[in-house]
């Protein structure tokens, strides 16, 4: 017997690639402030609000972001958001003023809210279900490896070529990988290349059978926020954005001020626990829990024992809070991100598991905008209680009461990993 051909994996890698420059474009702002407060006067009040100000169009958009892939599909809604990704960054780069830069995350926050749902619709036509949760991980991976790398990267351009030309390079990566994205992403259906013996397989391996964009309206929004998977995989998914939204934004300042380390060692160090947790992401998440299926494991009980366990792994953040010496600190941050990582790639994979036909794209939508209202909150909610109480102890036991409850939302409403009933 042959081997089936993988031309399936070139789509994985194209979502993957398409994260880690999502993430490029959004951590460009974060070592800009400096460079915006010379340029423009941009108080810290005013970076934090610009800061913000790119989540807010990508949060609102996730309801309907949802409903436009399940009827225009993803190729279409992929292509123009891709072409959106750039047109914000150059928009940036020539920002005359604050309003400016203010327009210009808007725009990125609208060309970036289809990701992670596309991403979802697409790996549930590409992939059989033994091997969905790697695909899941690599596009996944992608944002923990780009939190390692992004800064760094970003920050060199920006000290030898200034503010404009860091978001400058960012536009040109983004064009190109709409180019690449224009030219390559085909659903199976379209894809002529691909041939018959890995069409069969995945159709026998229960990959999502396609439908014409627009032919089939799916399950509505009001009967999917009835169902309790739904509700139960939105709750431990947004608990775990809570979390990576508080290290991605406060891990440096955390480092800083509470381990006394320096800018330049903070940095550095940042990235320890965000190369740790792509590693569990891939190998946990992703490969670990396709070799358990394809060997014959309960597929629904794998999948919830890495959720439940990837996430309450979390909670040693708590340790990082009571933590003395910067290396104790990042054992247990490595701790909790690290399982949080090993958890999200199967919670990605999930609504091509459970949704109705034809509702991927408004499962995946519902899903990350819990994420993004948890992503808006974490980094306000932690200010506050910083600064209220001059420690981070307090913000940290915050999240890890929140991941409780996210545990509680998989274990308890998500339950077994089954298909939820088509709309009557």
């Amino acid at each position: 017997m042959y081997p089936v051909p993988r031309r399936r994996w070139r789509i994985a890698f194209l979502l993957g690639l398409g994260v880690l420059v999502n993430y490029f474009d959004r951590v460009n702002l974060s070592v800009s402030q400096a460079a915006l407060h010379a340029e423009f006067g941009i108080s810290i009040v005013t970076f934090g609000y610009l800061l913000s100000s790119y989540s807010l169009t990508y949060a609102l958009l996730q309801l309907p972001v949802g409903v436009l892939l399940d009827r225009f599909g993803v190729k279409k809604i992929g292509r123009f958001s891709t072409l959106l990704w750039s047109a914000a960054s150059f928009g940036a780069a020539a920002s005359t003023g604050v309003a400016g830069l203010f327009s210009a995350r808007f725009l990125l926050g609208v060309g970036e809210a289809p990701t992670f749902p596309a991403n979802a619709k697409a790996i549930g036509y590409w992939f059989p279900t033994q091997e969905r949760s790697l695909a899941t991980a690599i596009f996944d991976s992608a944002a923990k490896f780009s939190s390692a790398i992004g800064v760094p990267v970003i920050g060199v351009l920006l000290l030898h070529f200034g503010w404009r030309w860091s978001f400058a390079a960012t536009g040109f990566i983004s064009f190109a990988y709409f180019l690449l994205f224009y030219g390559i992403y085909r659903d199976p259906s379209e894809d002529s290349k691909l041939s018959d013996a890995e069409r069969q397989f995945l159709a026998e391996g229960g990959a999502q059978a396609e439908r014409p964009p627009g032919a089939a309206k799916g399950a509505s929004l009001g009967y999917l926020l009835r169902q309790r998977k739904v509700i139960g995989l939105a709750t431990g998914f947004a608990a775990y954005n809570y979390t990576f939204y508080l290290l991605l934004t406060w891990l440096p300042s955390y480092l800083s001020i509470a381990m006394h380390i320096d800018l330049l060692h903070s940095v550095m160090y940042t990235s320890v626990p965000w190369v740790f947790a792509t590693v569990t992401d891939l190998f946990v998440g992703g490969w670990l829990v396709d070799a358990l299926v394809r060997r014959g494991w309960n597929a629904s009980r794998v999948r919830q024992i890495v959720l439940a366990v990837g996430t309450s792994l979390g909670l040693g953040i708590v340790g990082a809070a009571y933590s003395h010496t910067p290396a104790t600190a990042l054992f247990w941050i490595s701790v909790s991100i690290g399982g949080l990582g090993a958890a999200a790639p199967v919670a990605w994979s999930i609504p091509s598991l459970i949704a109705p036909r034809e509702s991927v794209g408004k499962v995946g939508g519902i899903i990350n905008f819990g994420n993004q209202i948890a992503a808006i909150a974490a980094p306000i909610i932690t200010g506050y209680i910083a600064a209220a109480t001059h420690s981070f102890a307090w913000a940290f036991a915050a999240a890890a009461a929140f991941l409780l409850v996210g545990v509680g939302g998989y274990v308890l409403l998500l339950g077994p990993i089954e298909p939820i009933p088509e709309p009557v």
